[in-house]
């Protein structure tokens, strides 16, 4: 089994920054791809950053030049580096651990937002 913790999350005001962080645990396949997600209410979950094992990033256009996403040498946990965040970055986010072939894996969603 496979759990997510994310952390990080938090209130702060437009232009600001916060870093998340994800840390995975139980039997972790490899490769896989790490990512970040995010649904705010009444709206459709929609990918903010993904990072494979090998390093290969991919970011939604409303992020990119802002976000950066990031893993640990063990590729265990991914991280999330957001800079001048905008209130429309407000959202519940959620961490993913994807093997391909396997199991995909959420973690419980840490809660970002950002005042005007």
């Amino acid at each position: 089994q496979v759990q997510l913790v994310e952390s990080g999350g938090g209130l702060v005001q437009a232009g600001g920054s916060l870093r998340l962080s994800c840390a995975a645990s139980g039997i972790i396949y490899s490769p896989n791809t790490m990512g970040w997600y995010r649904q705010a209410p009444g709206k459709a979950r929609e990918l903010v950053a993904t990072i494979s094992s090998g390093g290969r990033t991919n970011y939604a256009d409303s992020v990119k030049g802002r976000f950066a996403i990031s893993r640990d040498n063990a590729k265990t946990t991914v991280y999330l580096q957001m800079n001048n965040l905008k209130p429309e970055d407000t959202a519940e986010y959620c961490c993913n651990l994807d093997p391909p072939g396997f199991q995909s894996y959420w973690g419980w969603g840490t809660q970002v937002t950002v005042s005007s």
